[in-house]
């Protein structure tokens, strides 16, 4: 188990790459949970319907698609002027990335009945889960995706923030589903499931989320711009 305190510091030039490093393989990790969600092929969770059915329109790369979903995301983040950090550029990238490898060597084959599909599925949320604590454990920025829905939670005034998660992931499965994305009984599962599921890993290996103070991009800077000068 990672030591938070640890983690958490960042105060130089090595604790800053040590956890971009931690960061990016759990990301990389975090990509073959995506990857068998997708494979369960019983429905996509909300963002992945989206991405899929982008892919599927333009003719391009599952990566390719969440990569540019995740950028533009990551500048309305920026627009909104909520924290960002080193970390979720390399979200924004390597997640993507990674499913398109695993597809590129076909790990594993698409699932073809409930029976195999929901155990991989629930098996690719688990490994999300774990991975989500490894990658906020390098405290260096949470992903695009959940820092735009708390910027959203913020300016809905007394809309619960479980309202807002609805409505954000119910339009960005009703885009992709338009756009030809795969929507099924995966997709509730994630929609419902992903939730419980990851909290059941933060207590697990007891972390809470809510207690890491997440380093912004621009302190992130200044300390290896003191590093250098030093």
């Amino acid at each position: 188990m990672f030591k938070n305190s640890r983690l958490q510091e960042n105060s130089t030039g090595r604790d800053i790459l040590l956890n971009m490093v931690i960061a990016a393989i759990s990301l990389f990790v975090n990509g073959f949970g995506v990857y068998l969600t997708i494979q369960a092929n019983i429905g996509a969770g909300p963002w992945d319907v989206l991405n899929l059915g982008l892919s599927k329109t333009f003719g391009i790369l599952y990566g390719t698609a969440s990569v540019a979903v995740s950028y533009a995301i990551l500048g309305i983040d920026i627009a909104l002027k909520e924290p960002i950090g080193i970390a979720m550029f390399i979200d924004a990238f390597v997640v993507g990335k990674a499913v398109d490898l695993f597809n590129r060597i076909n790990l594993v084959p698409k699932c073809d009945s409930l029976a195999t599909g929901i155990p991989v599925m629930i098996l690719g949320l688990i490994i999300m889960a774990y991975t989500q604590y490894t990658y906020m454990s390098a405290s260096l920025g949470c992903g695009p995706r959940d820092t735009l829905l708390v910027a959203l939670a913020k300016r809905a005034g007394k809309i619960p923030i479980g309202a807002v998660s609805i409505t954000l992931l119910s339009l960005a499965t009703f885009i992709g589903w338009l756009l030809g994305g795969p929507v099924g009984i995966g997709t509730l599962i994630c929609a419902f499931a992903t939730g419980p599921i990851m909290q059941a890993a933060f207590t697990s290996v007891k972390f809470d989320a809510k207690s890491v103070h997440h380093q912004h991009l621009f302190d992130s800077v200044k300390v290896f711009s003191t590093h250098k000068a030093a």
